[in-house]
């Protein structure tokens, strides 16, 4: 790792809280270049490949600018492929792929495995011994290229990359400004796999704790809980409110620092605490008021974004709300099965031109309940499981901003 063979030395500015600094490795001096892509090489791509000389099925795997980077649909012989690769060009372990249509500006770390892209939509820079390819990696992930920023061109073409400005170093430090970027890739990538880990565990658990459609017993349950839920409408539930929106017209309405007015684009999380938008002493004359740990289910085009309240607040018209009734249904219980609720709002919404469930429709949906012991048992278990799956989304957008953020400040 890094840490362990160098130390950062400070270079002209630094990110304080993010733990490190942007800087240079100990050792390296020299001033940075500037020079044109197209003065450190030229653009390569492979031989043309017809549409007859694929098949769904075969040897070779044949990537199209609409499978770059993902799965290929179409392969070609290896005849034909041995014949290509030693006649034309092909792209050497490391080169750094990157699509010049449709997605303009995707790359891909050739790996050297035995495969073959579409000419002229996937290109390289055949570059010579001045440039790193992790380096131009790097450089890659935040480019502006010459002639293209700002315009409706779908198209990278040849010039246009040839004729970009790349700013780099003496190759040792381009390499190791490459490895710390791996490392902080790495990382990303650990803390993806372990955040998405949660969000599958959360699908099956709520597979498992909530009865399947047509029953009324869960697949599993806490120990000492036995017995079959009972069928409750929504509306049996708690209280049902259907949010409102003080005149934005009137700008004493709203306040920089007043009552939480939630909208489904402050939906964000499990629990909501803030909302871009708040209510002034006047907004709340007009508002509709709940307390903490209400549950907020939107009923309006953006079914499916659930919330419960932290604190008091308020919210607008898209949204339904229940306030539980006390000691007989368990807030965070309520959240969980909420999604149960939307998918049953989505099939039905669906078959209109808009997705939009009423307050009347919303009361009147079934769904199913255990005693209050055992809500209050799967309650707690989903607010810390949604607790954990918060956590490693903040430290995985956390890790993302660093790197943004250095990458930026690097090529600026």
């Amino acid at each position: 790792m890094l840490a362990h063979t160098c130390f950062l030395k400070t270079r002209q500015s630094c990110f304080y809280g993010l733990g490190f600094f942007l800087a240079r490795f100990e050792g390296f001096t020299d001033d940075w270049e500037q020079r044109k892509l197209g003065e450190i090489g030229s653009i390569s791509m492979c031989r043309r490949i017809f549409k007859e000389q694929t098949s769904e099925v075969g040897d070779i795997p044949f990537y199209k600018i609409g499978t770059f980077g993902a799965e290929p649909d179409a392969f070609i012989p290896r005849g034909l492929f041995e014949e290509y690769k030693s006649k034309y060009p092909y792209p050497q372990k490391g080169d750094i792929l990157i699509s010049a249509s449709g997605s303009i500006g995707r790359t891909v770390v050739f790996t050297g495995n035995n495969e073959y892209f579409q000419d002229s939509n996937i290109v390289w820079l055949k570059h010579d011994e001045r440039l790193s390819n992790q380096f131009l990696k790097c450089f890659y992930s935040v480019v502006k290229w010459d002639g293209i920023e700002g315009s409706t061109i779908k198209r990278l073409y040849n010039d246009n990359i040839l004729n970009t400005v790349i700013c780099m170093p003496s190759v040792p430090e381009q390499e190791f400004i490459g490895v710390f970027f791996e490392n902080l890739d790495y990382l990303i990538t650990l803390h993806q796999q372990k955040y998405e880990k949660f969000l599958d565990l959360k699908k099956a658990m709520l597979y498992k704790l909530f009865p399947k459609e047509g029953e009324t017993t869960p697949e599993i349950r806490f120990d000492g809980f036995s017995g079959e839920w009972e069928k409750r409408k929504l509306g049996e539930l708690g209280e049902i409110i259907t949010g409102s929106t003080p005149p934005t017209s009137i700008k004493n309405n709203y306040s920089n620092d007043g009552l939480m007015w939630v909208t489904p684009t402050d939906i964000k999380g499990s629990v909501t605490i803030d909302s871009e938008r708040k209510l002034s002493v006047e907004g709340k004359k007009t508002a509709r008021i709940v307390p903490k740990d209400t549950i907020l289910v939107t009923c309006i085009a953006s079914i499916g974004k659930n919330t419960i309240l932290g604190r008091e607040g308020s919210f607008n018209q898209q949204i339904n709300c229940i306030i539980p009734y006390r000691g007989k249904y368990h807030p965070y219980f309520l959240l969980t099965e909420s999604v149960l609720w939307s998918n049953y709002m989505k099939k039905n919404a669906g078959l209109s031109a808009m997705q939009i469930v009423n307050r009347s429709e919303f009361s009147k949906i079934i769904t199913l309940t255990p005693s209050y012991e055992e809500q209050k048992a799967i309650g707690e278990y989903f607010s810390k499981l949604d607790q954990l799956i918060e956590l490693n989304k903040e430290k995985l957008e956390k890790l993302k901003n660093i790197k943004s953020l250095l990458l930026d400040k690097m090529f600026v």
